[in-house]
């Protein structure tokens, strides 16, 4: 890893990390009014970034997500076709904070500055924005240091106590802090028509090319009731939804009249991270576990489920539908 990480500041290692640097930035300064300095190093300011809150479209990743192979295609009478197919890229990244080895995540390896970010918050490890000092993404090498101030030593003396989850490449969730969770329910006056939540999840069907060329990643967006602001995929769901939380803490996007939408099953690992930073709907078109069920009454967080074929299941929280509506 690099030593010297500028305060309140993200800076990537790489050529590969260089061109996404620059794309990230141009995408962010063409929604502020500005312009692009190209700088291949290019180190942002959170504080600033938290103060633009822009609706940020979905990014062109598909030529570093997407390889080709390949392949024999058979059908029943053994007859075989060869061609190349498009299939997704997996890659390990380990996290690292303030220096120390913590996890190695599976992805696809693009938004990691986030990546890293969602996770730590989510697990617990971050408080606020002000705690990073900054972020070090090393892309060629497949790692992220977040140098971060304040205590994190509770945290980190719970480390071997973490859980396996039963998302895509096994994520590791750290339950400590479910107990302070659960002491604060997720607030909102968020109202929904069915026709606006069908609406919505046609949208993330059609936002990813990769999962379109690939039918390897899951999808995932933050939404308002009548649009879709943000937008991540990724090989495992619980990676999309760190991406997701962690752009929303960089930026301190305000989160009680969104909808996280998400391809993957309705787990209690998605109930928590959207409960911590205060999604009060969690949407997907796969089922919701049992735990999760009980997390959303506990958490009075809308938990929906099963979106297909112009229905939706309400496994919690029917008062933030409003069926009175036209859609």
């Amino acid at each position: 890893m690099k030593a010297g990480y500028n305060c309140c500041a993200v800076a990537r290692s790489g050529e590969r990390g260089a061109r996404s640097g620059e794309r990230e930035a141009g995408s962010r300064e063409k929604e502020a009014g500005g312009t692009n300095s190209n700088e291949p190093n290019e180190r942002q300011n959170f504080s600033e970034r938290k103060r633009m809150n822009f609706v940020e479209e979905p990014d062109n990743l598909s030529v570093e997500q997407v390889a080709s192979a390949m392949v024999g295609i058979y059908d029943r009478r053994g007859k075989r076709l060869e061609q190349y197919q498009d299939v997704i890229r997996e890659r390990p990244v380990t996290l690292y904070l303030n220096g120390r080895e913590m996890v190695t995540l599976l992805c696809a390896g693009h938004h990691l500055d986030e990546l890293a970010a969602g996770f730590f918050y989510a697990e617990g490890f971050l408080n606020s924005p002000e705690d990073i000092l900054g972020i070090d993404v090393n892309d060629e090498a497949g790692a992220v240091n977040v140098s971060a101030g304040g205590d994190v030593s509770i945290p980190e003396s719970l480390w071997q106590k973490r859980t396996i989850s039963s998302g895509c490449a096994k994520g590791s969730l750290f339950y400590f802090s479910l107990d302070a969770l659960l002491s604060k329910p997720v607030k909102s006056d968020i109202r929904i028509t069915p026709g606006q939540l069908l609406d919505r999840v046609e949208d993330l069907n059609r936002l990813s090319e990769t999962y379109r060329r690939t039918h390897g990643v899951h999808n995932t967006a933050l939404a308002e009731p009548d649009r879709v602001v943000l937008f991540r995929d990724d090989i495992g769901r619980h990676n999309a939804v760190d991406m997701i939380v962690g752009h929303v803490f960089l930026h301190g996007i305000p989160l009680w009249d969104k909808m996280l939408i998400t391809t993957g099953r309705l787990t209690s690992e998605m109930l928590i991270k959207a409960a911590k930073v205060g999604i009060p709907v969690v949407v997907s078109r796969n089922t919701a576990t049992s735990l999760a069920v009980e997390l959303a009454v506990s958490l009075e967080v809308t938990l929906i489920g099963h979106v297909r074929a112009g229905k939706f299941t309400v496994y919690n929280g029917q008062e933030r539908i409003d069926a009175g509506l036209p859609g």
